[in-house]
């Protein structure tokens, strides 16, 4: 199998289930950055030395790849079996959140990103994140969208944050908080 097709040359793509959309559709966008959000982990995955850290943002990588063949499909084409986001795997962000916080000094003013390139990694992730999930809002307005993939997202957001404060810690780097006017 050839990695080029030429079927997208000019300016299509089909999803699955086979229906032809351009390439600037909300649906492509919505999965596309969830494509650029997986490899942002990938590159922030292959930096951490933390084993515990590594396998967890593996298993988000694994739950991205399905948030992206949800997104990629005709919602028309119903007859499609894929894999799914559940409950549980929102509950594990909850639970890998609530363990980091547990160890981290309260928040009390918002913080600069930086101080090390694997802390920076973890918020250009974060930020990623967040734009796929508007990507997804927006997706929403008009195509449905199953809400457990939002929560999903919306969580990985937050589970970045904290992972990025989590790796200041451990890389034994001091916080930048962010005082307005000062």
């Amino acid at each position: 199998m050839k990695i080029y097709t030429k079927t997208g040359d000019k300016g299509n793509t089909s999803l699955f289930g086979g229906t032809r959309v351009k390439k600037s559709h909300l649906r492509i966008d919505a999965y596309g950055t969830i494509d650029e959000l997986n490899a942002n982990i990938g590159l922030l995955r292959d930096q951490v030395s933390n084993k515990s850290i590594s396998e967890i943002l593996y298993k988000v990588q694994d739950r991205l790849f399905v948030i992206g063949a949800i997104l990629a499909c005709d919602p028309e084409k119903k007859a499609l079996k894929l894999p799914d986001i559940k409950g549980e795997d929102v509950y594990f962000l909850e639970s890998r959140i609530d363990e980091m916080e547990e160890t981290l000094s309260p928040l009390k003013n918002f913080i600069i990103p930086g101080g090390h390139p694997v802390v920076s990694l973890a918020h250009i992730a974060r930020t990623v994140c967040r734009r796929a999930e508007r990507a997804m809002v927006l997706l929403s307005d008009s195509s449905p969208v199953d809400e457990i993939l939002l929560e999903y997202i919306n969580r990985l957001s937050d589970f970045l944050f904290v992972l990025g404060r989590q790796l200041a810690k451990e890389l034994n780097v001091n916080e930048i908080t962010w005082h307005s006017g000062e």
